[in-house]
């Protein structure tokens, strides 16, 4: 596993390198409105049943967004041609005529003008509440089941809590909650000894944890007071990778665009209770190691299984039970148009947990961020066979991925309840990791043994 893990890494570091240095050419220096496909959204009420006043009111401001932009372009285009008239017009009160004309007209299309961007702002707002059009519009029959398992990895090991890592963290000096409790309240931690080499060893090696029993609608960020523009802390390095490619357009050949960030995570976890709360596996600050690629637009599909294949590798490596789930559109944020998520096994939790998660997401954040690629126009093989791909539009919205390579305290949660050893009379007395982190251990220690 090391050796792939290497490679794995190195691999994405010399793609991203070599990107770094193709050419971009750069848009504009403060970030324009998001461009959306209004079009798409209005068709999409005919293919896929939805609660009236939905997509119905969408459908109707875009109607009266066109029907506005057209009367608009006539305007326009009669002052246009009123000017040429008043130009060469030499009867002084015809042209008297026509100035009143062109007065009139002018209070027609400044009326019009105001009445378009109230539209456009009001049609922008309705749309930029909607998930990913391309989910939307999938016809229910082609929609998944709600949960399809495409790989299960090692038997688990039968529910005991006997492995819950924060019994086995007391006993083995790895974790302090009572003393971060103090400090700074529930779901904080201090990593201690072996725990914390483990910390720094994951992070050489995104995800969005998914509350099941928690329905509150209670905000997940941070927010920093009194910011101006507002300022939160960010919950997952996938919002900074994607602002390193906001408002550029790309040539198509330095594509795919693919980095990988480490970055501390910040949760507020509103809503969350019950067990989840106990120790690692649900807390307010965590590190976190992200994937984030920029792609064409028929490329994203290709790219995801990528990622998954990146992520198993990894996992697989670390010798703990795991499953990829193929994820229901219900369980997809606004953002994702197809997600995977991958569990890993905590016996000492009973259950499977989250570890990691990769989604495409289309062109849904692309056309929030205005990352587009220039397609490289391709030979014609005759005028009268003209080429598909010179008809499509010379600049398009590219497709964004992310996914996560390792959250770090679930990682370190899974590792300790699996890996936990036992003596004969049943007490915790050391744990067992794999020989792939090995190499990275920066000191001797009398209760880890590797395998």
């Amino acid at each position: 596993m090391s050796t792939s893990l290497r490679w794995t890494a190195s691999k994405w570091r010399s793609r991203c390198l070599c990107s770094a240095l193709q050419p971009v050419v750069p848009d504009t220096a403060i970030l324009p409105k998001p461009r959306l496909d209004y079009n798409a959204i209005s068709e999409s009420i005919v293919k896929y049943p939805l609660p009236v006043g939905a997509l119905q009111s969408i459908a109707r401001t875009y109607a009266e967004q066109k029907e506005l932009s057209s009367q608009l372009s006539m305007k326009r285009h009669l002052r246009s041609t009123m000017g040429d008239r008043i130009r060469i017009t030499k009867d002084s009160a015809e042209k008297q005529s026509l100035l009143g004309d062109a007065k009139t007209l002018k209070a027609e299309i400044t009326r019009l003008e105001v009445n378009l961007a109230a539209t456009e702002e009001t049609l922008l707002n309705l749309a930029l509440q909607l998930r990913t059009i391309h989910t939307l519009i999938l016809p229910l029959a082609q929609r998944m089941p709600p949960l399809s398992y495409l790989l299960m990895v090692l038997s688990p090991k039968p529910a005991s809590a006997e492995r819950d890592h924060t019994e086995i963290g007391r006993a083995l000096g790895l974790f302090d909650f009572e003393s971060a409790a103090v400090i700074t309240g529930s779901s904080w931690y201090y990593l201690l000894g072996e725990a914390a080499l483990l910390e720094d060893i994951a992070s050489r090696c995104g995800f969005q944890p998914r509350d099941q029993q928690s329905g509150s609608p209670a905000s997940q960020t941070y927010f920093i007071a009194d910011s101006h523009p507002e300022l939160v802390l960010s919950g997952t390095a996938e919002i900074p990778l994607a602002g390193m490619f906001a408002n550029k357009i790309f040539p198509e050949n330095t594509l795919p665009m693919k980095v990988v960030g480490l970055g501390r995570a910040f949760r507020a976890e509103a809503g969350s209770r019950g067990t989840d709360t106990r120790g690692l596996y649900r807390v307010h600050q965590f590190t976190k190691v992200e994937l984030f690629a920029v792609c064409e637009d028929d490329d994203s599909e290709r790219i995801m299984e990528e990622f998954r294949r990146v992520q198993t590798e990894i996992f697989e490596g670390l010798g703990i039970p795991f499953r990829v789930l193929d994820m229901p559109t219900e369980e997809l944020g606004a953002s994702a148009f197809r997600k995977y998520d991958m569990e890993a096994w905590m016996p000492g939790r009973g259950r499977w947990g989250e570890i990691s998660s990769t989604s495409n997401c289309t062109d849904y954040q692309a056309r929030r961020l205005h990352i587009r690629y220039r397609r490289t126009a391709a030979p014609q093989s005759s005028a009268s066979e003209p080429s598909t791909h010179a008809s499509q539009s010379a600049t398009a919205f590219a497709h964004t991925l992310n996914g996560t390579a390792a959250a770090i305290p679930r990682l370190i949660l899974a590792l300790v309840e699996n890996g936990a050893r036992f003596n004969e009379e049943g007490k915790v007395v050391g744990l067992d990791l794999p020989n792939t982190l090995k190499p990275y251990w920066l000191a001797p220690s009398n209760i880890v043994q590797w395998f």
